[in-house]
């Protein structure tokens, strides 16, 4: 009971878990335990928050629905201005009467926050809150035990809180940090056991081969196999995280780059090299990133070593604290870089462009030689595919370039959009926080000596286009 009464209680748990349906039943339990009011109604009122609206509606409203049924418990209320609204209404054995309010909201962006300053609830239930933005959470709770009150309501709140369902995120998510490092006071985090346990053995693949866990929660209510049938064709990484229940990454979008594997391309822990000058690859705008590259002259083998990522910054302030931090970490090594070329263009209300600001740092930067993104993407992709003579790929990545690393791995990606009955996918890669640190790395590797090879590829593809399969044999 009184780990029920935490303030914040968030769950953690693999699919088919029953986490959902946990949070709903906190809900009407918390409406039932509310204190009732002179007319023997216990009012409250909630806010159940998604990330997107077609989730909103399409699941967390229809489990929502399957405990508080209609019209027994309740009338559900949608269309017109207002959110999706439940107005709970049911009596309980005492004679009193609950009538709790929930209301729905698909909250994703950083303005949304402002939806929540003039909201009165009781609590909140953050619906797969990894996929919620951490202010608004905590904008969230801010806002909770603001109703009922002595004079809305015609009682005092008897309990205040949120509650929160998610499956595992990776290790730099703010869920991580709250939940295994800082643990906040009144907060209350639960992990739920794996649906499936990882085995000392491999397959012919060498991929792990997962047991089920005969300990996991919900089994009673799922088909039989469940988990067996969910991890027959799954990705390793994601039988991990949703499944296994264990912290890590995944993505469900199209890389930009398939061709890297992180078993293959990233390094078991910081490299030991023979650093005699840096490379460096950056990305403008405002949420500049960089890549700090090292070339092997014997392999000729790039290796990213490092990297510097900032949110909201422009390249005056980025140039000076990029130069800070390589003089810091890599003191007196020479330094060559290469940026977008749109570094090149003035600002509107400066003479100066971004390369001249970083230059002026004490950066030597330069234009790349190109900003096409088939050349951009071939000069990470085919290092990454070739190997050099020592049998290594020719692009690695070390564990320090945390972002660019999971970009790779497919945090950089084509969007999967929302079309029934086909896997299809965004054009043009999602713009976020993995795609200026990985462009950052393209640029960088163009101008390094990757912008020849990488010409040559699509220009040869495109030549070969238009001539006979016999032509194109006999041309080698």
């Amino acid at each position: 009971m009184a780990e029920r009464k935490a303030m914040v209680s968030m769950i953690m748990g693999p699919l088919g878990s029953g986490k959902t349906y946990g949070c709903i039943q906190r809900i009407l339990a918390q409406s039932i335990e509310q204190k009732p009011n002179a007319k023997g109604e216990r009012p409250t009122r909630w806010y159940a928050v998604r990330n997107t609206y077609p989730d909103l509606l399409g699941t967390t409203l229809k489990d929502f629905l399957e405990v508080f049924t209609q019209p027994q418990m309740g009338v559900m209320k949608m269309g017109g201005l207002e959110p999706p609204t439940f107005k709970g209404r049911f009596q309980l054995d005492d004679g009193t009467v609950a009538r709790p309010e929930v209301v729905f909201l698909a909250l994703d962006r950083e303005d949304h926050v402002k939806k929540l300053r003039g909201s009165q609830p009781t609590g909140f239930w953050f619906n797969e809150a990894k996929e919620l933005l951490k202010s608004i959470v905590i904008m969230a709770i801010a806002r909770v035990g603001r109703f009922p009150t002595s004079i809305a309501g015609g009682v005092d709140c008897t309990w205040r809180g949120a509650v929160g369902d998610t499956n595992a995120c990776d290790e730099d998510h703010w869920y991580y940090k709250l939940a295994e490092e800082e643990r906040p006071e009144f907060w209350k985090f639960f992990r739920q056991p794996g649906g499936v346990l990882a085995t000392d053995a491999k397959d012919q693949r060498g991929r792990i081969i997962w047991r089920d866990n005969e300990v996991a929660e919900n089994l009673a209510n799922l088909p039989n196999q469940y988990y067996r049938t969910s991890m027959s064709a799954a990705e390793e990484d994601w039988i991990s995280v949703n499944l296994a229940n264990n912290y890590g990454f995944c993505t469900s979008g199209k890389p930009v780059h398939p061709g890297y594997q992180d078993s293959i391309h990233c390094l078991a822990e910081e490299p030991e090299l023979d650093l005699r000058d840096l490379i460096v690859g950056v990305d403008f705008g405002r949420t500049p990133a960089a890549a700090i590259i090292h070339k092997d002259p014997h392999f000729g083998r790039f290796t990213c070593i490092d990297e510097f990522v900032t949110e909201d910054m422009s390249a005056a302030l980025f140039g000076p604290e990029l130069k800070l931090y390589l003089q810091a970490t890599y003191p007196s090594l020479p330094v060559s870089g290469w940026g977008d070329p749109a570094g090149l263009a003035k600002g509107q209300a400066t003479e100066a462009t971004p390369i001249d600001v970083m230059r002026a740092a004490g950066l030597s930067i330069q234009a790349a030689p190109s900003n096409a993104p088939i050349l951009r993407r071939a000069a990470v992709s085919k290092p990454l595919r070739e190997n050099c003579m020592d049998g290594r790929p020719r692009l690695l990545i070390s564990p320090k370039a945390r972002m660019i690393r999971k970009g790779l791995m497919g945090g950089f990606c084509h969007r999967r959009m929302q079309i029934s009955g086909s896997e299809r996918y965004t054009e043009e890669p999602d713009k976020n926080q993995y795609s200026h640190p990985v462009e950052a790395l393209e640029y960088g590797l163009l101008g390094a000596g990757e912008f020849h090879a990488a010409l040559r590829g699509p220009v040869r593809q495109q030549r070969d286009r238009g001539r006979p399969r016999f032509a194109r044999m006999a041309g080698r």
